[in-house]
């Protein structure tokens, strides 16, 4: 699993963000993008291209990407 796969991947769950934006340490909250939907698509995206199961409260626990592929990848093994 590669972190920089894995923003790629959550940068396309944004329509309107700029893709520059995406680093390990974006605080993804703070886009003005984010809402309970990208939530749900983040969690769609990990369940079908990581084959992991993450909940609403791993989201609430991350405050960067980092700290969310740190989850996905606990979570892989």
């Amino acid at each position: 699993m590669d972190i920089q796969e894995f923003i790629e991947n959550f940068a396309a769950q944004f329509d309107d963000t700029d893709e520059a934006l995406f680093t390990a340490e974006t605080k993804f909250k703070e886009l003005d993008e984010w809402s309970s939907l990208t939530a749900l698509s983040i969690i769609a995206m990990v369940d079908d291209e990581y084959d992991v199961i993450i909940k609403g409260n791993d989201i609430t626990n991350s405050d960067t990407i980092q700290e969310l592929f740190n989850i996905v990848v606990k979570k892989h093994k």
